[in-house]
């Protein structure tokens, strides 16, 4: 059985979609009227715990999820693909990236974790180590992520969207995933063209953290920084988004 998914599209250039700690295989939806969909076929995922696949459990682990997701683009014949991730899953695209190359096209990570361990300090750690079990972290998050600037009742949404599609365990376990895995060293020299995207006003992943790592890593890196935007612009500028994720997929 392959974790959950949900295809949109039809096009002939087929896209491997990774959700970020707090979405699921909806989060890019906002963007779904911007999206060439006669040119491109999205298939958005579900890790174990969430969404669609919300009853599986598993090890939570970054090298479980490039492996679901390998086995997700098995089971739909996919033998090559471009890959979206978004934060966390910007850092299990590049898991994807080093375990399989040869079968990736091109990949944007927007406002993502890099593939070192993240340097949280004890006051931060904590206030994300509480998410799985406190609204108000997640709300705390989010607000910070996006440059403590957007609705509140927006933010709420969010929280509960999160709460409501992930389980506790698979929640409270992927941030050790993303926050604590170090395999950085395995994709120093990855030469597929990669777009990193961040936001404006993301408080967490900036532009300077992306030169000093995914600009070093890999050669065929370039930066884009989205106005008006933070750390969630699927939902923040869905358009500016879906239009720089496709001209850059197109080569």
């Amino acid at each position: 059985m392959t974790i959950g998914y949900e295809i949109t599209g039809a096009g002939a250039h087929r896209v491997l979609v990774l959700h970020g700690w707090f979405g699921d295989h909806a989060m890019f939806a906002p963007m779904r009227d911007a999206l060439s969909l006669d040119a491109f076929t999205y298939c958005a995922v579900d890790y174990r715990g969430y969404g669609k696949s919300k009853g599986m459990s598993g090890a939570y682990s970054v090298a479980e999820i490039a492996a679901d997701v390998l086995a997700v683009a098995d089971k739909l014949g996919w033998e090559t693909f471009s890959l979206v991730g978004h934060s966390m899953g910007g850092k299990f695209i590049q898991r994807i990236m080093a375990d399989a190359p040869h079968r990736v096209r091109r990949a944007v990570a927007v406002t993502p974790v890099p593939a070192a361990a993240v340097p949280f300090d004890d006051q931060s750690w904590g206030l994300f180590d509480g998410a799985a079990a406190s609204l108000d972290n997640r709300r705390t998050i989010i607000d910070f992520t996006t440059g403590g600037r957007l609705s509140k009742t927006w933010i709420d949404a969010m929280a509960r969207h999160s709460e409501a599609n992930s389980t506790r365990e698979a929640f409270a376990a992927y941030l050790r995933a993303w926050a604590k895995a170090d395999f950085h060293e395995a994709v120093i020299g990855n030469k597929t063209p990669i777009k990193v995207i961040v936001g404006e006003y993301d408080g967490a992943i900036n532009a300077e953290t992306m030169r000093a790592t995914f600009l070093q890593w890999f050669p065929n890196a370039v930066l884009e920084t989205i106005a008006n935007a933070g750390h969630y612009p699927m939902n923040e500028t869905p358009v500016a988004l879906a239009t720089s994720i496709e001209n850059f997929l197109r080569g």
